[in-house]
């Protein structure tokens, strides 16, 4: 892709997350309808739906010849072989109960990698920005490169449902958990990533996490010099995103292989 329209794509996308954060915090201020989806911690509010819905109308008319991909329900084909993936609100709990710590996303894909994400806090009205080949910003401000932090010191930012502790997938988040210091269970994988890219945290890893929540933050913690991947551990798929020496840790230890030397 070329750099005009990568800059051109990652604008639209910031103005996109912008607008849609800022419309889902109004709904909330006005009171929110919940509903259920798979669990009582998995729901949806009419401000998804509708931020949603605003992402998906600009997009139809800057980018007809893209495909569009929510986590509310949108699935419109493309021609392009570009893809949009939208979260409106990455962190609806946390979002329904009063909490700060959720998001709105984006990420663009082609058929070979994620080429770009952004990503707008509403309670704080930063946005990010950055990919593989766009290095990441907050508020158009180069963010430093990541830290290398010592594995004692390390945080990791993370979820596992509580049946899953019991399990072979429980077994592999435990040896996980050895490859850092401490832990943090914040309810927004996209905004632990941009802690991450941010240097407050150093690692992110959790199983089975749908592109939708996968990609934003995973394109900007790239841009920023970490990485990311997908591991096959335990009978799922575990994403393993942040420094990349601790990526490397944090990989090595879901497939039950020995930690490289340091």
């Amino acid at each position: 892709m070329d750099d005009a329209r990568l800059a051109a794509d990652a604008a639209l996308a910031a103005d996109l997350v912008r607008e849609a954060g800022l419309l889902a915090a109004r709904i909330r201020a006005e009171g929110l309808d919940i509903e259920q989806k798979t669990s009582a911690s998995d729901i949806v509010t009419q401000a998804d739906t509708a931020a949603e819905r605003l992402i998906v109308q600009q997009l139809a008319a800057e980018r007809p010849d893209d495909a569009i991909v929510g986590e509310e329900g949108t699935s419109r084909p493309g021609t392009s072989g570009r893809t949009w993936v939208i979260d409106p609100v990455d962190g609806t709990y946390n979002f329904s109960r009063g909490s700060d710590w959720w998001c709105s996303a984006i990420a663009l894909h082609d058929e070979a990698d994620v080429l770009l994400g952004a990503v707008h806090h509403p309670a704080s009205l930063r946005t990010w920005v950055g990919g593989p080949d766009l290095p990441s910003t907050c508020d158009r401000t180069p963010l430093a490169p990541l830290p290398a932090t010592p594995r004692e010191a390390r945080c990791a930012v993370t979820y596992l449902h509580p049946p899953f502790y019991a399990s072979e997938v429980g077994e592999a988040f435990a040896r996980a958990l050895g490859e850092v210091g401490t832990l943090r269970m914040l309810g927004s994988g996209t905004m632990d990533c941009m802690a991450i890219a941010s240097g407050q945290w150093d690692v992110l890893f959790q199983h089975s996490v749908a592109d939708w929540d996968r990609l934003p933050g995973a394109a900007i913690v790239r841009g920023a010099g970490g990485h990311s991947v997908v591991v096959r551990a335990a009978g799922v798929d575990w994403t393993v995103t942040g420094a990349a020496e601790a990526v490397d840790d944090v990989r090595a230890a879901l497939l039950g292989t020995r930690p490289p030397a340091h």
